[in-house]
């Protein structure tokens, strides 16, 4: 048996986005081990469970001088541990020191993606590529995919991710993500929890999100009438791994921003209404499956860079302010989805999952089919006698050592 090694070190949304490359790993007959920062070491285990976790110290809080040789001593056994197992392939997902030098572990010519040879970094010419196209961010592809085509085979995207389906449990709320930009202040989240409950049979509503957040769950609910209020729990900073897992699994609906509990609920089968805005695109790390809801923010700015201040006072908030960003929540209906928004719908082509517009205009609509029929075909999915030529693709993203080592698969 094939024993292949992904190395995830990034954050918890990430590490459930490598799950089409995991499972087509294993679709092919190989034992699969996955590295990944012990942060995240128990809900590896839980969402990967026939997978090997081995769990180093990559990132988190700064540490002392003495505490540098700890770290080092622990990942060092880590290291010798995976040597020893000689594995056929090393996938590299993340292009950063830490994944550079940890690549050197292993034969450069066994790692794909990022990795050092003779101490120069090098990148695959799949990521390579995506360097190139992904600069349009209204037409890249979904993370989820991205990574996926590390493999030689992938397996269909549709057997990913469950079906979503309402389980009874009420509505999980994902407080916030990452970048506070992102995510809908708690005033402008109430009125759409509030509309969303008449939307599902239980009265139960759950807050999700780190310590930090439980304040800003308190004020949600101080924000909703008393007779919603009751039937809320403030969950924000309560939940361990296995905690979150059983309570996401449970819920009919989850409304978040873009967060790693929200392709958890992807992971789970659970149907969710995101809110998209600022930096995040939808078609990039969207959730992954059939039916999920986006509403994206498509000011003309956006997608912005979330590094940079904003210099229109975060304008694409505004619409998820309106009352009928509310009658929505609480329709569903795409005739009640507010101005300046485009309500998604995700689903599957032969690349991967895309989004479809229900409501508003996708002005990149047509360009992004193209490109996706291009990479589809560039990874040989689809046929280029039926769906190409594309020499303007070819011309906008291929360089000359493409043209040299075209195999079929860059």
């Amino acid at each position: 048996m094939k024993r292949e090694l992904v190395i995830q070190l990034t954050r918890f949304g990430d590490l459930i986005q490598t799950k089409r490359l995991i499972k087509s790993l294993q679709a092919e007959g190989s034992e699969v081990h996955l590295m990944i920062d012990r942060s995240l070491g128990e809900l590896a285990s839980l969402v990967y469970p026939n997978v090997a976790v081995h769990p180093i110290i990559s990132h988190g809080t700064a540490v002392g001088r003495n505490e540098i040789w700890r770290v080092m001593l622990e990942n060092r056994k880590v290291f010798d541990e995976l040597v020893t197992i000689g594995f056929d392939g090393v996938y590299n997902l993340n292009f950063s020191p830490m994944n550079h030098a940890v690549s050197a572990l292993f034969d450069p010519d066994k790692v794909r993606g990022y990795r050092l040879k003779n101490g120069q970094e090098l990148r695959d010419p799949w990521p390579d590529l995506a360097f190139r196209f992904s600069a349009d961010r209204r037409c890249g592809i979904n993370l989820v995919d991205f990574w996926a085509a590390f493999a030689d085979t992938m397996i269909s995207p549709a057997k990913v991710n469950p079906v979503p389906e309402q389980k009874g449990g009420g509505i999980g709320v994902v407080l916030a993500g990452r970048n506070s930009r992102r995510s809908l202040p708690v005033s402008t989240l109430a009125p759409l929890v509030s509309a969303a409950r008449t939307s599902v049979e239980s009265s139960r509503i759950i807050l999700l999100g780190s310590s930090s957040e439980w304040e800003s769950g308190e004020k949600l609910i101080s924000y909703l009438p008393p007779s919603i209020a009751a039937d809320v729990q403030n969950l924000a900073g309560k939940t361990g791994w296995a905690d979150l897992v059983d309570v996401v699994s449970g819920f009919d609906r989850v409304l978040s921003p873009d967060t790693g509990t929200m392709h958890l609920a992807a992971h789970l089968g659970i149907p969710v209404t995101a809110f998209f805005l600022s930096s995040a695109w939808c078609t990039e790390t969207g959730p992954y499956g059939e039916g999920h809801k986006v509403i994206q923010a498509a000011t003309d700015c956006a997608p912005c860079m979330e590094s940079e201040p904003c210099p229109f006072e975060i304008q694409c908030l505004q619409s998820f302010k309106s009352q009928q960003a509310a009658r929505f929540s609480a329709t569903g209906k795409p005739e009640h989805v507010p101005e300046e928004v485009i309500l998604f719908e995700s689903g599957f082509d032969a690349l991967g999952v895309d989004y479809t517009p229900l409501h508003g205009t996708d002005h990149a609509l047509e360009r992004r089919k193209r490109l996706r029929e291009f990479l589809a075909c560039h990874l040989g999915i689809l046929d280029i006698g039926e769906y190409g030529p594309f020499p303007e693709m070819a011309e906008k993203y291929y360089r000359d050592k493409d043209w040299i080592t075209f195999s079929g698969k860059l």
